[in-house]
């Protein structure tokens, strides 16, 4: 029993709360991208090594929708939840436990790796509770502080385990309290409804053919394919922000400066274009803010591209880039939730977040093999020229859909009888 549950009226949870449960999630990626990428720019590896060990913590990340299912039904959200914070606190502890070396590459491909499946879990309890105690007209509001938990926990897993990392005897040290900080989140779920869930049935396969039947009625809804076309494409990404660290030095940044910028600055930033975000896409129709919120952001890649390699511009334009991908991942939680409905979360979400992981993945690839070959200046403007042309292609795609369905219309009065005009 929760303390959710107590309350007389059943009232949804405060959108704060699943900021907190998100918080996790985002500090295991913000700890290996920032303080433990800039720890390894610094031993002497690459920005397109670097990118190279972050992207692959994004691999469970674009599969996790194929074991969403196990999500959905089997173990409670609340269960789930405590799990996988448990063992991606551990992860993150593992991490700080390696030496910052190219010999360390290896292992910490396999803890980044383990560590991010773990929060695939964490991430679909999350979403599951987060989509059955949520109104319809406060998911923009809700997503806004979700996001902020994402990105305000990569704030403080980045800016805070570095400045723990340089400041600490030991480098396991700041691990340790990370993690134990991730952990404490759990204290949040007792201000939340554990979701309703159908009666089980028999059989595993049974429930599985159930969760699959709720997935395809909203994939092939025309809400459901614009979103996966949103889901493909290298749009308001964000990529560059999980290289700052790596690439801190052609601005002349010192640890300090990337601790500040990438952690507190930048994790306040971020929260307040998650609740910007999520307050716009309230307001106004969701998708088209998605695609405002990937044009500003290129338009900020291509600012910080031009703008003088001082550590002041470093400190602008990154805290900038972070305000503008926070009302991004409101937007995207925002488009998503607003075509899943309440079945099957778990399983739903997460196609779309799998798939929204792909572009994230290839596009830091892609800037860390553009700043070996033109260097920070050309890897912003590779990815703000990637980025607009999403857009186009976007729109493009979404104009002929919409010019489909209108030949596809059948004429005023010739209706089927009995069907809905």
């Amino acid at each position: 029993m929760t303390l959710a549950e107590h309350l007389p009226d059943a009232r949804p949870a405060h959108p704060a709360v699943f900021m907190f449960l998100c918080a996790p999630f985002g500090v295991v990626s913000g700890f290996l991208s920032v303080a433990i990428g800039y720890l390894l720019s610094q031993a002497g590896l690459s920005v397109e090594e670097i990118a190279a060990l972050v992207a692959a913590s994004f691999i469970p990340q674009t599969w996790k929708f194929l074991w969403a299912p196990i999500a959905d039904t089997t173990l409670s959200s609340k269960r789930w939840y405590v799990l996988s914070c448990a063992v991606s606190a551990l992860g993150i502890y593992a991490i700080s436990a390696l030496p910052a070396t190219r010999a360390s590459l290896p292992w910490l491909y396999a803890i980044a790796v383990l560590s991010s499946f773990a929060t695939t879990f964490l991430a679909m309890a999350c979403e599951s509770l987060l989509a059955y105690d949520t109104p319809p007209e406060r998911k923009g509001r809700a997503s806004g502080w979700y996001q902020a938990g994402n990105l305000g926990g990569g704030g403080l897993g980045g800016g805070a385990g570095l400045w723990l990392a340089q400041v600490l005897p030991a480098p396991w040290m700041s691990g340790a309290i990370l993690g134990l900080a991730s952990f404490a989140c759990c204290l949040a779920l007792f201000f939340i409804r554990e979701p309703v869930r159908a009666p089980r049935t028999a059989r595993y396969v049974h429930e599985v053919a159930e969760v699959a039947r709720d997935l395809w009625s909203v994939t092939k809804s025309h809400a459901g394919l614009m979103a996966l076309l949103i889901c493909f494409l290298p749009l308001g990404t964000g990529a560059a922000s999980g290289l700052w660290s790596a690439v801190a030095s052609d601005w002349n940044a010192s640890a300090d400066t990337v601790a500040l910028v990438t952690g507190v600055v930048g994790g306040i930033a971020s929260a307040i274009g998650c609740f910007m975000g999520g307050w716009l896409c309230d307001r106004m129709d969701r998708k088209d803010a998605y695609a405002l919120f990937g044009f500003l952001l290129a338009c900020c890649a291509v600012g910080m591209a031009m703008a003088p390699r001082t550590e002041a511009m470093y400190v602008v334009y990154t805290t900038i880039y972070s305000w503008i991908s926070g009302l991004s991942y409101a937007g995207f939680t925002a488009i998503v939730l607003e075509t899943i409905g309440k079945g099957a979360a778990a399983t739903k979400y997460n196609l779309y977040a799998s798939l929204s992981n792909m572009p994230i993945a290839y596009m830091i690839m892609i800037d860390g093999w553009a700043h070996t070959r033109w260097g920070a200046g050309g890897m912003l403007m590779t990815e703000a020229v990637i980025g607009v042309a999403a857009i186009l292609v976007f729109y493009a795609i979404a104009r002929g859909v919409r010019t489909l369905r209108a030949r596809r219309a059948p004429l005023p009065g010739l209706e089927a009888p009995g069907s809905d005009p």
